[in-house]
């Protein structure tokens, strides 16, 4: 329709995941709550829906959305609206949005427009006051409402400015509130959840790219995967939302592990698609270095870190600004699960994210210890390790979470808040090994050289550096029966049940339905790191 010309003008829609407003296959008069069109005339109901949603882009702050003529007519409130009638916020009138937009709750990828987290923090229905003609008062430049919802009731008036902003105020009535601060009542109206909280765990990501009944894509919920197992050898798979070609799905990439058989491409292929919900809030708005075993884990794999220039167009992508010549420009971009999907069938059999953004790429938002054994370290001598780092946290107060590498290691990830370059990190983690590897010095060695290790443990803290990599949660490794990089408890490291690879992509998946994914705090946690003694 004309009026989301506008909308549609502002974003690249191949790329920025919000609904563009094509047609849906669905009755208009159920798609648009109850506006109906028929040859260009609309005619609405007497109570439209309105919906309020916070949102966290480059700035905090709450779209105010009324339902009229089947779009929603929209404002940003920076400070809120409120119930208190000696208050008045600024609002500003930004494009109409696709009616379909009205209950959407999650995550608007980081640099398109607006890139961040969203919930619906109040919803209801609405009624215009003294006119028949809402867009009419608001050509003429006050409109008069009367909001039925769970937080905001009772009457309100969009007012413009003579510089061409507008006001919005809440009328003295019986629902008025005196000193009410819509940041004291943070929580969605439809999930419970707070932005932290949607932001760290998000069920759906918009891609309006596709018609607007199918832009919400789910993150959390089981993803089908039937139409893998109808290709024979190779073909055209539709998963979220894309068409991907792939090739040699009977071809084993992984060697089995005892008394089990091998692992082929469509299976990798399946798991990836089934983890990559789960795995992408890792993944998003970071570089990635994809580990390739084109020919399977039994042969000799090699680094790919340039995106080829055959690569679909739809690929999320970042060209470094900082990179010299003959290194590697332009890098996949994992800011949706289809183009992890992509990574695998291209022979990434492991992925390597960076440990910082696109946007800051010398900012990093984890700090890492690697617990790297020697030769001779046994798993129980690394586990030592894990546990004395553990009650370092503890004394610390620091949050930390650690995984398994998939082989003989564990990596422990610190989440920290934006402020610390490398060396900041890079020195805070060695002061904390060096600590803690004092206390067992026949089990660590701090020699560069493998060879000059004597087989001893190295609490690896020269990871923190800019474009240095760990392997990622739940990625695969290239080894018989395809071992993952599973997060664990901290309490699981008392567990004798525990091994260094015991997790794979064929066990790995029931274990997240069981306990849910073990890693969310390094996403939902940024702190400072405490200074050391």
């Amino acid at each position: 329709m004309e009026r989301l010309d506008q909308y549609r003008r502002k974003r690249d829609f191949g790329r920025t995941p919000e609904p563009s407003g094509a047609t849906s296959t669905k009755d208009d008069a159920t798609t648009n709550g109850g506006a109906t069109t028929n040859g260009g005339a609309t005619s609405t109901r007497n109570a439209e829906r309105f919906v309020v949603q916070r949102h966290r882009a480059r700035r905090l702050h709450y779209d105010f959305r009324l339902e009229i003529a089947g779009v929603l007519v929209s404002w940003a409130v920076p400070k809120g609206p409120t119930l208190d009638p000696k208050v008045r916020r600024a609002a500003f009138r930004v494009e109409d949005h696709p009616i379909e937009y009205i209950d959407f709750e999650g995550v608007i990828p980081a640099g398109e427009y607006g890139g961040g987290d969203v919930i619906v923090w109040d919803a209801g229905t609405w009624e215009p006051h003294d006119t028949d003609d809402p867009l009419a008062a608001l050509d003429a430049g006050e409109l008069h409402v009367d909001l039925h919802g769970e937080k905001l009731r009772g009457r309100f008036v969009l007012v413009r400015t003579k510089d061409k902003d507008w006001l919005l105020l809440h009328k003295r009535d019986e629902s008025a509130v005196d000193g009410w601060n819509p940041e004291e009542h943070p929580r969605s109206v439809l999930s419970g959840r707070t932005n932290d909280e949607v932001k760290a765990d998000p069920e759906l990501m918009w891609r309006s790219d596709l018609p607007a009944a199918q832009a919400a894509v789910p993150l959390k919920s089981t993803v089908d995967t039937s139409g893998l197992d109808v290709l024979r050898a190779g073909g055209t798979w539709h998963i979220f939302g894309r068409d991907l070609r792939v090739t040699n799905l009977d071809k084993v990439l992984f060697p089995p592990k005892d008394g089990e058989a091998p692992i082929t491409k469509r299976e990798f292929l399946r798991y990836t698609a089934q983890i990559a919900p789960i795995a992408l809030p890792y993944l998003a708005r970071r570089a990635l270095n994809m580990h390739r075993y084109p020919n399977g884990a039994h042969t000799k794999g090699f680094w790919h870190k340039e995106l080829p220039d055959h690569a679909p167009d739809w690929l999320p992508r970042w060209n470094n600004p900082d990179a010299d010549p003959g290194e590697t420009q332009t890098y996949l971009v994992v800011d949706e699960p289809a183009a992890l999907v992509w990574a695998a069938n291209f022979g990434a059999l492991e992925w390597h994210a960076w440990t910082s953004r696109i946007d800051a790429p010398d900012k990093p938002t984890y700090a890492l210890v690697d617990l790297d054994p020697g030769a001779t370290t046994s798993f129980d001598e690394v586990l030592t390790l894990a546990r004395l780092h553990r009650t370092a946290f503890d004394h610390l107060g620091v949050c930390a979470r650690p995984k398994l590498t998939g082989r003989r290691g564990i990596q422990i990830w610190v989440p920290v808040a934006p402020g610390p370059d490398f060396g900041a990190t890079r020195a805070w983690v060695e002061k904390l090994s060096r600590t803690v590897g004092a206390l067992v010095p026949e089990l660590v060695s701090w020699k560069w050289q493998v060879d000059e290790r004597g087989g001893k443990a190295r609490l690896d803290y020269t990871q923190n550096a800019v474009n240095k990599t760990l392997v990622a949660p739940y990625s695969p490794r290239p080894a018989p029966g395809a071992p993952v990089s599973a997060p664990i408890d901290w309490d699981e490291l008392d567990d004798p049940r525990l091994t260094p690879d015991g997790y794979t992509i064929r066990n790995v998946l029931e274990r997240v339905a069981a306990k849910g994914d073990l890693f969310r705090d390094v996403l939902s946690r940024p702190q400072r790191l405490p200074p050391l003694r």
